[in-house]
Parts: C-alpha cells; sequence; structure tokens
C-alpha cells in the first residue's frame, strides 16, 4: 500500500501532453560565456516589463539560467537594462452603478464639515448677542 505522499511525487505515466522541449537560444548561437555586457542578448531572456523569463520560456537549462540571470543583474546594477519599464495601460473605467455618476454627487463629509468649520468663524461677545437678540 502506497502513502499519499509516494503517490503524489510518483511519476505521471498517462501524461497526453507530449511537448517538444525547446532549445535555448544560448546553444543556437554557440555562446560558450554569457556576459553583462552582451544586451542584444540578454533582452532575448527579458520580458517587455523587464522580468526575468522563466526557464520554461526560454528553453535554458539549470545553469545557463543562473548564468543568464545574474548576467542581467549585473547589468541591471551597471545601469545597462532597466529594472522595470513602465507599460502605458489604457483601462475603461467602471460603470456608474445604478445611474449616478460620483462627479455629480455631492462634496464628501469631510469636505462638507471643513465647509462648515470655514463658514463660523466669527467669534461675537455676549453683549453683541445681547444686543441682537433685543433688536
Amino acid at each position: 500500500m502506497t502513502s499519499k505522499k509516494n503517490k503524489a511525487r510518483s511519476p505521471r505515466e498517462a501524461n497526453p501532453k507530449k511537448f517538444k522541449k525547446k532549445t535555448s537560444v544560448l546553444v543556437t548561437e554557440k555562446v560558450e560565456y554569457v556576459d553583462y555586457k552582451d544586451v542584444n542578448l540578454l533582452q532575448r531572456f527579458v520580458s517587455d516589463r523587464s522580468k526575468i523569463r522563466n526557464r520554461r520560456v526560454t528553453g535554458n537549462d539549470v545553469q545557463q539560467q543562473r548564468d543568464i540571470a545574474n548576467a542581467i543583474k549585473n547589468a541591471r546594477e551597471m545601469a545597462l537594462l532597466p529594472y522595470t519599464k513602465r507599460v502605458a495601460q489604457t483601462r475603461a473605467g467602471r460603470p456608474p452603478r445604478d445611474g449616478d455618476d460620483r462627479r455629480e454627487r455631492g462634496p464628501r463629509r469631510d469636505e462638507a464639515a471643513a465647509a462648515d468649520a470655514e463658514v463660523d468663524t466669527t467669534t461675537v461677545t455676549t453683549e453683541e448677542a445681547a444686543a441682537e437678540v433685543e433688536a
């Protein structure tokens, strides 16, 4: 009887998806040493947002991926590659709920309280108040 732990680690024999292993760019171009100054090569292993791509995506083996990652990190430190890139994204705003737009509403509670505080800033003495009441 096998335990759950061993069953989870056993290789899956019924894997219907057979995939072709990717060949690395380093192998196809016969690159022996990954240099941090070779920005054109390193940019192939970086996404549009400047994230380092996975081994699964690039087809590198473990050692190649480690060399690529270290070279990219050195190039970033030397300001040859950016740490991040901004990607302009146009988002559609949320439709207003129940037809009322937020911009058409009145001021917020904080703004209303501040407006009320600004209105009543005059100090009135008791004698002036008494004179106003009598008049």
